[in-house]
């Protein structure tokens, strides 16, 4: 028998301002209670107003201990790093950046034709085990992110399964489902989900109706346990929504900015290789191995 996850919370982001004077709508951050683990930050960033001027972006910074997930729906995002990466991620395109031991880079948004910048960054934690690991891109472009459509339903899949459709950002420690979901009006989603994983949903266009309740966008629902999703639209309105759920690791963190790891006392490394000006990635370094 199904066992369809109930409600556990709603929440409506909240505006910040991150990087170089980016808003941003939060619907999460780190923390060191960790209860969306392995998830740990989502952030819907938007550059619709004209008269926020010009945008100043993410430059160059550190991560370390976590993995980074870009999704673009519309502009772009230039990006470098300081394993000499350089390139673009447009519209429908992921780059899911892991971290590792150490990265520097940056990111710097671009509006699209009508003006406008939108997408999705999610920070995933990495194990303790991979923490130290060397730092890793699997970059995929529009045309190669599957799309699954079954009965109203359209599924762009990152990560995961669905309609028997897999994603292909692949050989990720929390074992994520990551995808683009879009229902027509009167339409009905539902997805297995492996019970024990953390499990939510984003909903940034139209409404759904998940149990009793009608949830307007723009707002994040948090699932309990279970093992499958189900969200239908109302005969009124589409909806649209980022599915992602993941393996949690049930260990201890230690979040600080842009560095996630599992004790201060590694916090503290972290800071004290950025002063020195040995953050970065080093194969040469008998910490990257451990």
């Amino acid at each position: 028998m199904t066992n369809i996850r109930p409600i556990k919370a709603i929440i409506e982001p909240q505006y910040v301002i991150e990087g170089a004077g980016v808003l941003l709508r939060r619907s999460f951050g780190p923390s060191k209670e960790n209860p969306l683990d392995p998830f740990l930050l989502f952030d819907h960033f938007a550059f619709n107003d004209p008269v926020e001027g010009p945008i100043r972006g993410f430059p160059t910074h550190p991560h370390r201990g976590i993995e980074t997930v870009t999704y673009i729906l519309e502009g772009n995002i230039r990006h470098r790093d300081s394993l000499g990466n350089v390139g673009h991620i447009g519209p429908g395109e992921v780059q899911w950046m892991t971290s590792g031991g150490g990265i520097l880079h940056e990111e710097m948004p671009n509006r699209g034709p009508s003006g406008r910048i939108d997408g999705f960054q999610l920070w995933v934690n990495l194990p303790a085990k991979l923490k130290w690991s060397r730092p890793n891109y699997q970059e995929v472009t529009a045309q190669d992110i599957p799309t699954a459509e079954q009965n109203g339903v359209t599924a762009r899949i990152v990560a995961g399964q669905a309609f028997g459709v897999t994603g292909p950002v692949k050989d990720i420690a929390a074992e994520p489902i990551y995808m683009d979901v879009t229902l027509k009006p009167g339409s009905a989603f539902q997805l297995p989900v492996p019970q024990g994983h953390t499990a939510f949903l984003y909903l940034f266009e139209g409404e759904t109706v998940i149990e009793d309740a009608l949830i307007p966008a723009v707002n994040m629902v948090i699932f309990q346990d279970g093992d499958s999703i189900e969200v239908k639209s109302t005969s009124e309105s589409h909806a649209r929504f980022v599915l992602a759920a993941g393996a949690p690791f049930q260990e201890p963190i230690a979040p600080y900015g842009p560095f996630v790891m599992n004790t201060m006392q590694e916090i503290q490394e972290a800071l004290s290789d950025l002063r020195a000006g040995r953050f970065v990635y080093d194969e040469n370094d008998p910490r990257f191995t451990r």
